[in-house]
């Protein structure tokens, strides 16, 4: 992406990184390029402008001591019906409702009375809150296990699939990645592929295809 334009077309851009280590493009720093949100150049905003647009969805999400409503909707600027869609969405509504309290059920310090699972599933319905442009997923799953990671990858596909929103997942576990619209692939920090997953794929001596063969992926799932 060095000195160019990323328009955030693509509704889930992932990155695989084989080895863990800094990112690194090129053989230097990037010093030129434009990055561009909506066709809105992001130097040209200011930082208050620029996080309205993201959300960034860590491995251990941020949490506080409230009601749901409040960890949802700090700004009290949904409506409760939006927010039990937004729940809806995330496939939380039914958890909600088997906590007792609806909206007014109280968040423990952190988030500490709900499953890792759970509290990601509420960062993503955050989100959708917010009506996040971009949301960078850093390694969110990767302390959950095997079904919440399939709830939280049916969320997300559920609640971007439209378009508007650039997904971006940093990610070890191929089975996170591999149904992405596009994968970039890290070895050493360096950018080695950088394609659709069908066509990562098919290169025979591909890293990322070896990284499915390893794992024991079945590539054709859908």
């Amino acid at each position: 992406m060095v000195g160019r334009c990323l328009h955030p077309h693509c509704r889930q851009f992932r990155g695989s990184v084989r080895d863990p280590g800094p990112l690194r493009f090129g053989d230097g720093f990037c010093s030129s390029g434009r990055i561009l949100i909506d066709g809105m150049e992001i130097a040209s905003i200011t930082v208050h402008q620029l996080r309205a647009k993201l959300t960034i969805i860590p491995q251990d999400p941020m949490l506080f001591s409230g009601s749901l409503r409040l960890n949802l909707d700090p700004f009290a600027e949904k409506s409760d019906a939006d927010l039990w869609e937004v729940l809806r969405k995330v496939h939380l509504s039914d958890s909600v409702a088997v906590w007792g309290r609806g909206l007014d059920f109280e968040v423990g310090e952190k988030g500490d009375n709900l499953s890792i699972g759970q509290r990601q599933l509420l960062s993503i319905a955050r989100a959708l809150v917010r009506e996040s442009k971009v949301v960078v997923m850093d390694e969110a799953t990767a302390n959950v296990d095997q079904e919440s990671d399939r709830l939280i990858q049916q969320s997300l596909k559920d609640s971007f699939s439209g378009g508007d929103t650039t997904v971006l997942c940093i990610a070890h576990r191929i089975e996170t990645i591999a149904h992405s619209d596009k994968i970039l692939v890290l070895d050493d920090g360096r950018v080695v592929e950088f394609d659709s997953p069908s066509a990562l794929l098919q290169r025979h001596d591909g890293v990322f295809r070896a990284l499915v063969e390893s794992a024991g992926v079945d590539s054709r799932r859908k």
